[in-house]
């Protein structure tokens, strides 16, 4: 039987890349989507129905219930995600609050399965590489809540005969990311021979092409694995070299203006996962 898979976010930088996997692997996805974007999908093989709404994380676990009737498996992406704003933003809450309905009504509706998105910022950054035993301590209303949705799903899901997993995404990049991060900053600013200002780059990063990314999480939503899985390359890299690595597609080396942007004080130096 074709496994059923609804998945929240399906038209956000990850979220595609999630949707394309899930077709190619002969899954059947439903995606949610806000009103007036049905028909973005209606026409593409691979789509089950397409669920609209005005407002996901406004909508009750009884119409979650509903829209999760013959579901296998829920993959669970959308948040807000405004570069510049979402880390402190309160709308946060509001998320947070919706995935707790949407995961009341995925036990109600006798789903198997419920994959959610988490981020390495749930961790405490102290320099070290991070497991999935590293105590949790965010810092941002964006990381609690995050943190606070997998504290609670972790153990309410599965005691309701839902099996749960967390993929906590590092710094992924590539094909749909917003104009305003820093890749995409960077690749224009080279593609059109303008200098790009940069801090001096020190910071170590775990850097994951948002392809990959989709690959893993793909293979965690159709595993039995439980509980936090990092999605990360586990590669550390200084922002400084991946810079200069970019760059060199381009032979602009010159362009790159290390110092030229002022240093984020409360930036980590240090953030690289484990696999």
């Amino acid at each position: 039987m074709t496994t059923k898979v609804l998945l929240t976010g399906a038209t956000g930088f990850v979220g595609r890349h999630v949707l394309n996997e899930l077709i190619e692997r002969g899954m059947v996805a439903y995606p949610v989507v806000r009103e007036g974007n049905e028909e973005r999908f209606s026409a593409r093989a691979g789509i089950g129905r397409v669920l609209s709404t005005s407002a996901l994380f406004a909508e009750s676990d009884s119409w979650w219930a509903e829209a999760l009737a013959d579901i296998d498996i829920v993959v669970h992406l959308a948040w807000y995600a405004e570069p510049g704003k979402y880390l402190t933003s309160p709308i946060n809450l509001d998320c947070l609050a919706g995935t707790l309905a949407m995961a009341k009504g995925a036990a109600a509706a006798g789903v198997k399965r419920f994959v959610g998105i988490g981020t390495c910022f749930e961790y405490e950054l102290t320099g070290r590489p991070l497991t999935t035993d590293t105590p949790l301590k965010p810092s941002t209303p964006y990381a609690g809540a995050k943190a606070a949705a997998f504290l609670a799903l972790s153990q309410w899901l599965p005691q309701n005969g839902v099996e749960f997993a967390w993929c906590r995404l590092f710094y992924l990049y590539g094909e749909g990311e917003d104009e305003r991060r820093f890749v995409p900053y960077l690749r224009n600013s080279l593609a059109s021979g303008r200098k790009a200002d940069l801090t001096q780059g020190l910071q170590v990063r775990d850097f994951l092409d948002i392809r990959e990314a989709a690959r893993m999480i793909v293979d965690v939503s159709v595993s039995t694995a439980q509980g936090a899985v990092n999605i990360c390359s586990g590669v550390p890299i200084t922002i400084r070299e991946f810079a200069e690595r970019i760059a060199d597609e381009y032979g602009r080396r010159d362009l790159l203006n290390f110092g030229g942007r002022a240093e984020n004080l409360v930036d980590p130096p240090h953030v690289v996962g484990v696999k």
